[in-house]
Formats: C-alpha cells, structure tokens, sequence
C-alpha cells in the first residue's frame, strides 16, 4: 500500500482535490465537468486531395441512384458538374469509402466525408461550413431514419437547401440519401416496411411518412422516392406511400421515383433526366382520383378503373438512356403501363 506523505497532503489540499491511499493509483476523470461538458463534439472527417478551398461554378442537378455498387458513369457526370471543385459526401456511419473512387475518376479539387452522427455536430459551424462550400454534394447509403433524426431542423439541413436552391449544385444520393431527396419522403423511423405489410394496412406502423419539412430539392415536388426498387419488390409499398400522400395531405397530384439498384437518375439544370446503369427507373404518377380505401387496419385498394396510378418504366445503360422531363412528367424511350390495387394486391 502507498502511504500518503504530509508532503502529498499538503499538495492535494492545495489543488482542493482528495486522496484516497488504496491497493491502485486509477486516475477518475468526471464527465460532467463544466469545461469538458462545454466542448463542441468531435467531428470525423476523411480528405483527400487540397485542403485549400477552390470556386469554380458549379452546374446544378440531382442524381438519384437506386443503391448496391454505385454507378460509375452516373458518378462521373455528377461529379463533372462540380466544375473541378470540391466534393462533400455526408453521412451518419461508415467511413473514407467514397474518398479516391470519386477523386480518382474526375478531376476535382478534393473529396471530403464528413460524418454526422448527431443533430448537435449537425448543428456546428464547422460542419455547415464545408457543406456551403461544396461545389457538389453526395448523401451516402445507410439509415434514413439516422438522416431525418440527426439533420431534419438544424443547420445541416439549411446548407443542404442552400446548396439545391441558392448556390445552386448537383446534389446526390444513393439508397438511404435518395430515400430524402423527394419533398416527401418515407423516414423508416420505426422499422422497414415491405410491400405486403404496407398493402395489408397503409397505416402499418412502419410506414412512417414526412413532406415539405426536410430536403427541398427542385423538380422533386409532391414526389416521394424509394430504392433497391425490384430487387426488394417495393412497387407495391410505394404505391401506398403516394396513397398516404392523397389522403392524408390532400395531395391532388402524388408523384413517385422507383430506382433499381445499380441504376441511376440524373437529373439536369433543366429538369432533363436520364437513366444510366444496368436495370431501370420507374416513374410514377396517378391519374385522377385518390384511393378509394386508405383507412388504418383495412387493405388498400386504389383502383379506378384498373388506372390508378401511370407508370413509365425506361432501361439504363453506359451513356444515359431515355428521357424524363421532371418539369412536366413526361417521358421517351420507355415503356408506360398502369398500376392498381385491389383489396390489398397490386395489379
């Protein structure tokens, strides 16, 4: 046992802490005190390439990409609209994986991601500050529910609508980061819906919806995205979100963008979209009415005379397929069909 010393009392009493002679010598460090508590949160970031800022003029667009491995020609455009300049990905986990692949593939002045896993680093200067100084923005894959929590109503989400609405860049996303770019917007807050529990009762507790509160990006008014589109079979469920947006908030008009994965959107300065990638983007819209039942515990059924709903499917590839005007929703080079539902099975 270590003695304690009138040497060591004297000390102590002076720095006002105290001693307790033990078996140890563990150092207790508190958590709450005043000056440790007051620090801003430490804030992750990965660079790559020149830390000195750079402003070119950027060209602005949006890329909605359907998740899985990331679309190389639809990257390239993106980040081409940067004018050179400097790239910032966000997101709330994972780390540097976007980092050389994108700085790699265009001639850009850096690549920075930064991790926001908290609305109080969502809220910090600087944050917002590298997110304002984008030239492009991307919105990696993850949780969405993460994205809505931690960035809806703080200074996070502001930079974002600066960049779409006032500076005026291309602003991306891929699965989850699509999943926010529609005025509306499905949160996942309480869990993953799939098409037969959202057909089965469009109230499920899973289908947790937002609009007009988040991400105001243009061209994507009254529509709400989904991705991994085929693959996880989210027609059906997506078709009951644009429901919920007719009932609920009286919607006259509910629009839909459904992308594959390993597809993307790309969207120009002039609302011109087209398809890149290896499977396809499907456009919805619906005809006239709403749904005929959209009640809590009951199957959906949105029918009206078996067009309900219009959709426009159009196959990517390398270059950028078809067309889609997002100013008028209309569309070349696809293929249009109708969607409904009866009593909770989609046709």
């Amino acid at each position: 046992m270590r003695k304690c010393t009138f040497f060591h009392l004297v000390l102590l009493s002076f720095l006002g802490l105290s001693l307790a002679c033990s078996k140890t010598d563990e150092a207790v460090v508190s958590t709450d005190i005043p000056e440790l508590a007051g620090k801003a949160p430490k804030v992750v970031t990965y660079l790559t390439g020149n830390a000195a800022d750079v402003s070119p003029t950027p060209t602005p667009g949006l890329l909605l990409m359907g998740g899985s491995t990331d679309v190389d020609a639809a990257i390239a455009w993106f980040l081409a609209r940067s004018g050179g300049g400097d790239i910032v990905v966000i997101r709330s986990s994972g780390s540097d994986g976007y980092n050389q692949y994108m700085f790699d593939m265009v001639p850009v002045n850096s690549v920075e991601t930064i991790i926001i896993d908290s609305r109080a680093k969502a809220d910090l200067a600087a944050v917002t500050d590298k997110i304002r100084a984008a030239e492009a923005l991307f919105i990696a894959g993850g949780d969405q529910w993460n994205y809505v929590n931690y960035w809806k109503n703080t200074a996070t989400e502001t930079a974002i609508n600066y960049l779409l609405n006032t500076k005026g860049v291309t602003v991306g996303g891929t699965s989850a980061g699509l999943a926010i770019l529609g005025s509306a917007y499905y949160s996942a807050q309480t869990g993953s819906v799939t098409t037969a529990q959202a057909l089965a009762n469009p109230y499920h507790s899973y289908v947790t919806l937002g609009h007009n509160d988040f991400i105001a990006a243009p061209n994507m008014q009254n529509t709400i995205t989904d991705s991994h589109y085929t693959q996880r079979t989210r027609q059906g469920r997506h078709i009951a979100f644009m429901a919920r947006m007719m009932k609920d908030w009286a919607y006259t008009t509910a629009k839909g963008i459904g992308v594959d994965e390993e597809t993307a959107v790309c969207i120009d300065q002039n609302g011109i979209g087209k398809v890149y990638g290896i499977n396809h983007a499907y456009f919805l819209k619906n005809t006239t009415l709403g749904p005929e039942t959209c009640v809590s515990g009951s199957p959906l059924t949105w029918n009206r005379s078996a067009q309900a709903v219009q959709a426009y499917k159009i196959q990517g590839n390398a270059t950028g397929n078809g067309s889609f005007n997002a100013t008028n929703w209309t569309f070349s080079g696809g293929t249009s069909y109708f969607y409904y539902v009866n009593n909770g099975v989609l046709f």
